[in-house]
Formats: structure tokens, sequence, C-alpha cells
């Protein structure tokens, strides 16, 4: 559904790409005045014509019919059936109805959030997406029983029916849904929980995401919107960032009885169906969706924290030294490199740039990609009210996916729009496995999309002749992974913390503020000064929100694709037809199935070295580089 199905980059990768809007189309120019050309935005009409579209309100009408049906046919006869001479086609053809179910209901949400993400603001489509959530809800209740049911079947009898061929399609399926068998409470009460989602965790979703759109930032005499905002951050100005981050801190300050009345609030709910569900720890739950052992995690965590002194601490200490500092404010982390000029992209170029990235490694690649250009399947400007940062959404397998931008130009929007056209290739490869078996467990899903910025950065590099350029290039590149694995296992650590700690109840906004500034200190180091106002930083972010303990999967995906790459770097002969594989898979394999044609295993404490060794030989170049 929408809510689960909101990917994008690292929700601090810079501090600057997580939520924004700006001008109407074609939108022309940023807040400096650079001219980007005309910026594309999406046509939705693929889903529906519009909010008032008789198919949309036939959709609405015909999936609670249809969830009904499915319902009066099939509660409390699976056994019957499982039982019976014909079991394999009998239940394959019951989940090939459930399929088209979901993906109708797909359909119908994933126009709902796509409308709504284009204005948060407008009250028109906050009711037509929360009426969306509340028909969708009311009517996939029918649907509840069918996985409950499933799950309470013999495995002897699923084993023998499996043996038929159009069940055994659906195997993944089946055995990735059995995997949540210990964890699910009887029918009436996963109807409760469903039912009374909508005015539960997806109302204070709503809550958040309304309230950081409509807040503004005054910065330089002007009302900003938080992505706008943020982007100031990389200013090269140290006298615009200062007082973009005062500005920043100042309004969220404002705000933190609400940030920290939502965040209480969800980790409550959380712990309360982790406690009937009988998950122990507060992200076996995540780690459950996203098919990996909390052993994996645990390993890739542990690396990461180990390595801060080699990575984070170490860059930053020399960042310092290149802006003839002791110690940078937090403001200047992710600033661009002193007396280097930071080049601003074209939407033309931006676009040029990664296709011919992309068609590097191969055309195929590099074709997917360009659909999303000639269908306007994606959204680039900057608008008032658009939803934060930027996604890819995969919508349903009947249709296509669609990527969401707030594009300004700077060099990190080009790999942003590298990033998401990433994701969008994979989901387009993974479409054909269906409604069930499309989707990609986090950990994996961020697999193309880094890879793809991988690509357009090495191709950039390439191209760089200029040694004062070449040097910029690389430390943005370092500022990016160490936001995307080091700031990301931060965000967990945050994360684990508030959740642990909320089991003992309310935490202060002040507690919540301390939580976040011990991680923070920790992860960048002593070269790194967190003045006042930083501590309320973590209230902007959205995944926090939307889908607690996501953040692993950026630094999960991070360390794989450098050791993917390092693989590509050694043998490229046969390398793109086993990575579209793996992409193609979809849903339908673990992780250790999909990385074993390429020689690597998660489950390795030392696979997780491989990605941290890659970073660390930028930084050492880096210090190897005079100026």
């Amino acid at each position: 559904m929408w809510a689960a199905a909101r990917a994008g980059p690292g929700d601090d990768r810079g501090d600057g790409l997580i939520c924004g809007r700006g001008q109407d189309a074609p939108a022309r120019a940023i807040e400096d005045g650079a001219d980007l050309g005309p910026l594309p935005e999406w046509n939705l009409a693929d889903l529906y014509e519009s909010m008032e579209s008789p198919a949309y309100a036939a959709d609405l009408a015909r999936a609670a019919s249809e969830c009904r049906a499915f319902s009066d046919t099939f509660r409390g006869k699976l056994e019957a059936i499982a039982t019976g001479p014909n079991a394999g086609e009998e239940l394959a053809a019951a989940i090939r109805r459930y399929e088209a179910i979901e993906d109708l209901l797909g359909r119908i949400m994933s126009y709902a959030g796509l409308v709504y993400s284009a204005d948060t603001t407008d009250p028109k489509r906050s009711k037509f997406y929360g009426d969306a959530q509340e028909r969708i809800t009311a009517a996939s209740s029918d649907l509840l029983f069918f996985q409950l049911e499933l799950n309470r079947l013999d495995e002897t009898l699923i084993a023998k029916a499996m043996a038929a061929a159009a069940l055994a399609h659906y195997r993944p399926w089946i055995e990735d849904t059995r995997r949540e068998r210990p964890y699910q409470l009887d029918d009436k009460l996963e109807q409760l929980f469903h039912e009374k989602s909508v005015t539960g965790r997806s109302a204070w979703n709503r809550l958040f995401d309304e309230t950081i759109a409509a807040l503004r930032f005054r910065i330089a005499g002007k009302e900003l919107t938080l992505d706008p905002a943020l982007n100031l951050m990389q200013d090269p100005r140290e006298e615009v960032r200062k007082e973009a981050s005062e500005a920043l801190a100042q309004t969220l300050k404002g705000h933190l009885r609400t940030f920290t009345l939502i965040t209480n609030t969800l980790g409550k709910d959380k712990e309360i169906s982790d406690r009937w569900r009988g998950f122990e720890d507060v992200a076996d739950q995540r780690h459950l969706a996203n098919r990996v052992e909390r052993e994996v995690v645990d390993a890739l965590v542990l690396a990461v924290q180990e390595a801060h002194p080699r990575l984070s601490h170490r860059y930053y200490n020399l960042k310092a030294k290149w802006f003839g500092k002791e110690r940078l404010d937090h403001w200047d982390r992710n600033a661009p490199l002193p007396r280097v000029a930071t080049r601003t992209y074209p939407w033309a170029e931006a676009r040029d740039t990664v296709l011919a990235a992309y068609g590097g490694f191969s055309p195929k690649m590099a074709t997917i990609a360009e659909r999303f250009f000639d269908g306007a399947w994606i959204d680039a400007p900057v608008r008032p009210g658009k939803a934060p940062g930027a996604f890819a959404h995969p919508t349903v397998p009947s249709a296509h996916p669609y990527v969401l931008l707030n594009y300004q130009g700077k060099p990190r929007d080009v790999m942003t729009l590298a990033h998401e056209l990433g994701h969008g290739v994979h989901q387009v490869l993974a479409a054909p496995n269906g409604a069930l078996m499309a989707p990609t467990p986090l950990t994996l899903a961020e697999t193309a999309s880094v890879f793809g910025e991988m690509l357009t950065f090495r191709a950039l590099l390439a191209k760089t002749t200029d040694a004062a350029e070449r040097k910029a290039m690389l430390a943005a590149k370092v500022e990016d992974m160490l936001n995307t694995v080091v700031r990301q296992i931060a965000f967990y650590s945050f994360e684990r913390k508030v959740h642990t700690q909320r089991r003992g109840g309310e935490l202060l906004a002040e507690q919540i503020c301390e939580l976040w500034m011990s991680v923070q200190g920790d992860s960048l180091g002593p070269s790194i000064r967190l003045g006042p106002g930083y501590e309320t930083f973590w209230s902007y972010i959205p995944h926090f929100i939307h889908s607690p303990f996501y953040v692993y999967a950026y630094a999960f995906g991070d360390c794989l694709v450098n050791s993917l790459y390092g693989v590509y770097q050694k043998a490229a002969a046969g390398f793109a037809e086993r990575y579209f594989a793996m992409l193609a898979a979809g849903g339908t394999k673990h992780h250790s199935e999909l990385l074993a044609p390429f020689g690597l295993d998660a489950r390795d404490p030392a696979f997780w070295q491989i990605g941290l060794t890659m970073i660390e030989g930028m930084i050492v170049e880096l210090e190897g580089l005079e100026g």
C-alpha cells in the first residue's frame, strides 16, 4: 500500500532532500535564479484521468464488491480445498484472484497517494486521499482472513499442494507469508488492528506530512518551505548556511511539541503491536519484513560503528583543514569545498548525464530509464505543498512506476535523479512477478538505486580533468556515502534508543533531543561542532514516522553496491546479465540466493568491510590531493 511504498534516497543525505514544494510548471528558476529549463510534471492518467474520473469511482465500488465476493467464496474453506483432490490448482486459482484484487486496491491507493503527494496542503486532495484510505481499508478487511487461514494450514498439506506447477509459482510468496505465522493474531484482532489503522498510525502519518508541508522558514527575508531551506545548507556562503540552520532550528523548535506527540504516539502504537504479536526486539518486525536476519543487521551496525574513526571522523577532520578551521560547525558539514564553484545542472543536462551513464553500463538499462522521461512518469519541480524529498513509487504491475523529485539543479540533485531512476528500473524489471511477488525487501530495494548513483558518479568523474573539480566531486561522493552509511546507521541507533526508552513511558522533547545529539556526536566525531538548534533536526525526518527502522536499508544497500561494483570492475563480462536477473527476481528470492552468483554473502562479517574499505579508499585519495 501507499505508505509502505514511500521509498527514496537517504533522509538526511546532506540535510537537504526531505520535503519541498515550489512553483507551477513549467518551473525554470530556483531561489538563486539559475535557469534549469522546463521541468517535467507527471501525467497520472495511466492510473486515472482525474479525481472525478468515473473509472476511479467504478473501481472503488468494484474493489468493495470483489473483496466481499472473495470472502464469501473462500472464508473458512481453505482447509477443505487443501485436503481436496485438486488442492494445488484450486489454491493457485484462489491466490490468482487475491492477487488481482491486490492489484486493483494498489492502483486506487497509488493514484490517491500520488495526487496527495503533489500538494499535501490542498484540503480537497487531503480529503480525497483520506476517503480513499477509509474505503480501501474497509474493503480490504474482507481479505484479512486469507493469509491467516493459509498460515493455519498444516505444513504437509501445503508442501503436497505445491507439487502442482500452478501453486509452485507462488511458492516464494507462500513461504514469505508463512514466516509471519508466529506473529499473527486471531481473525477478529487482526481485523481490529487493520480497521483502526485509519484513525491510528495512518492518521498520525498524515498529520506529520501536513505539518511538515505547512512549515515556513524565514531566510534572507523570504519565506521558504523545508526543501529549499535545507538546500541552503549547501550554499557556498557560510553566512547563508548559518542563517538557514538557525531558521530551521527556530521553526522546528516552535513545532517540537507536535513532533514529540507524534513520535510518542507512534512509538506506543508500535510497542502495543509488537507486544501483542510477540516481537522481542524493537526492530524485529522490520527485520522480518526485510527478510533479513537480526544477526546480519547487527553485524552491519557494528562494522559501521567500529569504522567511525577511519571514515567520518577522519573525513571531517580533513574537511575542517580545507576550511582552515579546527572544527566545522554543523551547518558546514555538507558545504561545498572553498574556492571551487558549484555547478548547476539544467534539467536536460541531468537527464542526458544519467542516461549516458546507464547506457555505458547497459543499453537495456538506459532504454528502461528513458521511458520515465518520454512517458511523463516524473514530477520534478519544487512546489508549495509537495511531498517530502524524492521517491520512486512502483504503483502496481498493471501500470508503471512514478518518480517524484524536488529538482534544484545541484550536483546532488543529479545523483538523486540517478538514484530514483535506479529504483524505477528495478520496479519495471520486477513487475512481471505480479502484485504479490514484485515488491522487494527494503534491504535489496536500495541496490539498484545506489548502483545507479555509482554509475553516474563514475561516468562524471571519468570525464573530469580539472584537479579542483575532481577533488570536489570525490569529496561530494564521500559525503554522500557517509550520509548513506554512517548517518543512516546513526539514525537506526537513534530510533532504537527512542523506541526502547518509550517502552518505559512518554519521552519529553528534551529527552528525544538528547538521544539525537548522543548518536550524532558519536557518528560525526570531534571535528563537527553540534551547536544550539541542531538538537531539533530529528523532527523533520519522515522515515522515523512512515517506516520505523527503514534507514538501515540504505547502509545495507550502499555497502552491498560497493561490493557489487568491485565485482563489476574485476569481471565486467556477463555482469549485466546477472545484475538484471537479480533485479528481475523482485521478492522471489532471499538475499543469500541473489548474491550467490556474484560470490557475495551478507552473512559473512567480512562482507561489510568490502564496502567500508571503498569509502576509506576515497578518503585516502582525497588526503593525497594538494590544496
